[in-house]
């Protein structure tokens, strides 16, 4: 169709006006939604809102704890030939399982609390991951992969859904270890600074006690108002710099935290603070107790966070490294987080949170079912044990299954990317569109792989 100039100028003028139009539609937009942590729209409806990740550093024996091997007990002592371990002997399980809940899921003595829980449990005992070392597998637990920074699995919950509480941090992390990736484990790599997570801990790097808290926070030399002018001052500055420089990440990163650094300073402590509870409560997550107080008041503050709206916790227990002493070491691991863990999912599912918080229990990988010595055993990623609670997973259930040694999973197999998948479809969001331009392609948690397990979804 031939268009004369005039009928040309007419028709484009009016393309010109929408695409103005957009253009301040799009700056409105902006304007609004300036906060980056302001909650956000999941891809489909979630089951879950919330997360506390229970992190056992080091490795726990899933043959000695949630994956029941009678032959292992059986052949015990015997010569096993597979992989590396040509020339060890099977080592049996030193403790007994037995059926839990109506259930009937197989829980080792070790958890005698928990088994009280079965029926909320969903454990996975097909999971595997790709090396059987700790700083490679720690980090894939945390990030995806190992082989370069990428955001950690709270960061990409926190920027795929934003949080429910301005003046906390959406993403906390509880005594985290300062190896095996030490920060990156929390971090937000090339995502914007923002959706790092916060970390609090005590007096050494591993240590929470009566002195945990977040660092920075206090100021005991100026008024509330006073630090207000002084931040305001300080953040004209900044606002300068952004002004000059353009869009830059860590300048707009460092104005928001410190911004969410005033505001912590009347609603964090509060949080932190566990003397108002009642002695009952206390009581039952094991505050007091030597052997289970730490632990005990960590998962206690984990719910309060939960109830504060904070969107994803993560909680570290160390030392699950057993090499040897097997016998005294895994049994005062499990001794100190059994009694806690149980108390959180039943406090959570008292309090109607546990429905739309989903709790996660396991480490990086298992152990080998021969023997290291006389009493530890070596590491093992093609097959172990984690658990799953509330937010949305089948209760009751024990999906997946490791060949009769627990050597390697054989069926249900969950490898960590569809671990992943499964933790973000929970919070509705969609792994695969969950991304964020960098180098020149779009990045996720879960690279180019990841199936979400459906089976074990309500």
């Amino acid at each position: 169709m031939f268009l004369n100039r005039r009928t040309l100028l007419q028709t484009t003028a009016s393309g010109f006006g929408y695409m103005a139009f957009s253009a301040l539609a799009a700056q409105a937009s902006a304007k609004d939604n300036k906060n980056p942590l302001a909650p956000k729209s999941p891809h489909f409806t979630p089951k879950a809102k919330h997360v506390i990740f229970l992190c056992m550093d080091g490795g726990p024996s899933h043959v000695d704890t949630f994956d029941y091997k009678p032959k292992l007990q059986s052949d015990d002592g015997k010569p096993y030939s597979r992989g590396r371990f040509n020339g060890a002997k099977l080592l049996g399980s030193p403790w007994k399982f037995k059926k839990s809940g109506q259930s009937g899921q197989m829980i080792s003595e070790l958890f005698p609390h928990l088994a009280q829980q079965a029926d909320d449990l969903c454990i996975l005992n097909g999971m595997h991951t790709d090396i059987p070392n700790h700083p490679q597998a720690f980090l894939q637990m945390h990030c995806g992969i190992f082989q370069f920074p990428r955001p950690s699995l709270g960061s990409w919950v926190l920027y795929g859904l934003g949080t429910e509480n301005e003046n906390l941090p959406g993403f906390i992390t509880i005594a985290p270890p300062p190896t095996n990736g030490g920060p990156a484990n929390y971090g937000a790599s090339f995502l914007p600074a923002v959706y790092q997570g916060t970390k609090i801990a005590g007096n050494g790097p591993r240590q929470f006690g009566e002195d945990a808290k977040v660092a920075n926070i206090e100021n005991s030399k100026q008024s509330v108002f006073a630090q207000r002018q002084q931040l305001d001052f300080l953040q004209s500055l900044n606002r300068n710099a952004l002004d000059q420089m353009g869009p830059n990440p860590n300048i707009e990163g460092l104005i928001e935290s410190y911004e969410l650094g005033f505001r912590m300073q009347a609603e964090l402590p509060k949080v932190m603070d566990t003397k108002n509870e009642s002695q009952e409560t206390l009581k039952r997550y094991g505050i007091g107790e030597a052997e289970t107080n730490v632990f005990g008041k960590q998962c206690l503050i984990a719910r309060k966070m939960v109830e504060a709206g904070v969107r994803f916790v993560e909680v570290t227990k160390p030392a699950w490294d057993q090499h040897r002493n097997l016998k005294n070491d895994l049994a005062a691991n499990c001794h100190a987080v059994d009694q806690p863990a149980a108390a959180l999912i039943a406090d959570l599912k008292a309090r109607g949170l546990l429905k739309d918080t989903l709790v996660i229990w396991g480490g990086e990988f298992g152990r080998t079912p021969a023997a290291q010595g006389n009493d530890g055993r070596d590491h093992n990623s093609k097959g172990y044990s984690m658990w799953m609670a509330g937010g949305g997973v089948k209760g009751g259930l024990t999906y997946g299954k490791t060949d009769d040694y627990g050597f390697e999973a054989v069926e249900g197999k969950v490898h960590i990317h569809d671990w992943h998948a499964t933790i973000l479809a929970l919070l509705g969001l969609d792994h695969e569109k969950l991304t964020c331009r960098y180098a020149g392609r779009e990045m996720r948690l879960t690279d180019t792989k990841g199936t979400v397990v459906k089976a074990i979804m309500t």
